[in-house]
C-alpha cells in the first residue's frame, strides 16, 4: 500500500510524507521540511507519527520554506538525506557524514518498500528537483515548485495514480496583488510558481484511467483561493474526478491511500 499526507503547504513551509508498506515493514520519506524542528514535531504528532518514523529525507530545493530545518534535522537524528549537488552547495555544503546522498535525474532512489524517481523542473533555485513516487504497484507524483510546463516534466506525470501539483497563484490576482512588479515577474515568469491554469494544463496532459486524487498544493494566500484552484484543475479533468482537494498552510490534508 501507498499513501501520503501533506504537513502544511505554502510560503510559510511545505512539508509531505510518502509511506509505503508491504504488510511487514513500512518505509517512509519526509519530501522536504520547510519548519523549525518544534513545528515539525508538532504537524508529525497530528499525522500520528513522531521522526524516529522518518526513514529518510528528500529535499526539492534551498528555498527556505522547503529546506527550513533539515539539516540540523537530520544530524541530529540521524536521518539520511537525498537531495542534488546543486542544493547542497546552495546551502553551503554542510557536513553530513553517512547521511548525505546526492540526488539526479533519472537515477531511482530506494528506501525500503520505496522507490523514489526524481526528474529536474525549472524553478530559480540551483538544481531543484520534484520527485514521483512507487510501491511497485501504485505511484504518486509531486510538483510542488515549478515556473513552466517541459516535456520531461509532463512525462513524468503521466503514468501516476496520484498527483500533488503546485497552484500557486491565480493570473488575475497575482497582477492586481500588492506586491512589487519585480516579485510579480519572479513568480509569474518561467522559473517561478505554477499559475491554476499551467497546472491544470499540466494536468489535462497526465489523465488516464487510473488517475484517482489530484492534490493542489503550495498556494499563495495572497495571490490564490482554494476555490479557484480546484475550479481550474475540476476544469481539466471533468467531472470523473473523485478525490480533488486543496492542501492548507496550517495543516495539508490528511493521509490518501492508494491501494
Amino acid at each position: 500500500m501507498l499513501r501520503f499526507c501533506s504537513l502544511g503547504s505554502g510560503s510559510s513551509g511545505n512539508a509531505t510524507l510518502v509511506e509505503a508498506s508491504s504488510g511487514t515493514t513500512t518505509s517512509r520519506v519526509l519530501v522536504d521540511c520547510g519548519f523549525t524542528q518544534r513545528e515539525l514535531h508538532a504537524r508529525l504528532a497530528r499525522a500520528a507519527l513522531t521522526i524516529t518514523d522518518i526513514n529518510a529525507i528528500f529535499v526539492t530545493h534551498e528555498h527556505g520554506d522547503h529546506i527550513g530545518c533539515t539539516v540540523a534535522l537530520a544530524k541530529r537524528h540521524r536521518i539520511p538525506i537525498w537531495m542534488s549537488r546543486g542544493t547542497w552547495r546552495a546551502v553551503g555544503e554542510p557536513e553530513l557524514p553517512d547521511l548525505l546522498h546526492f540526488a539526479r535525474d533519472g537515477e531511482a532512489i530506494v528506501v525500503g518498500d520505496l522507490e523514489l524517481s526524481p526528474y529536474t523542473v525549472p524553478h530559480d533555485a540551483q538544481e531543484p528537483l520534484q520527485a514521483c513516487f512507487s510501491d511497485g504497484a501504485h505511484r504518486l507524483g509531486v510538483l510542488t515548485d515549478a515556473g513552466s510546463i517541459t516535456k520531461h516534466l509532463i512525462e513524468q506525470l503521466q503514468r501516476c495514480d496520484a498527483l500533488l501539483l503546485e497552484c500557486n497563484h491565480d493570473r488575475e490576482m497575482l497582477a492586481t496583488s500588492r506586491y512589487p512588479w519585480s516579485l510579480k515577474q519572479r513568480i509569474g515568469g518561467r522559473y517561478g510558481h505554477l499559475s491554476n491554469d499551467t497546472a491544470a494544463e499540466i494536468l489535462a496532459s497526465c489523465i488516464h484511467s487510473g488517475l484517482r486524487h489530484v492534490m493542489a498544493a503550495h498556494l499563495s494566500r495572497e495571490n490564490n483561493r482554494p476555490e479557484l484552484a480546484l475550479a481550474s484543475l475540476a476544469a481539466a479533468v471533468g467531472a470523473n474526478m473523485k478525490d480533488m482537494r486543496a492542501a492548507g498552510a496550517e495543516w495539508g490534508f490528511d493521509w490518501i491511500e492508494l491501494r
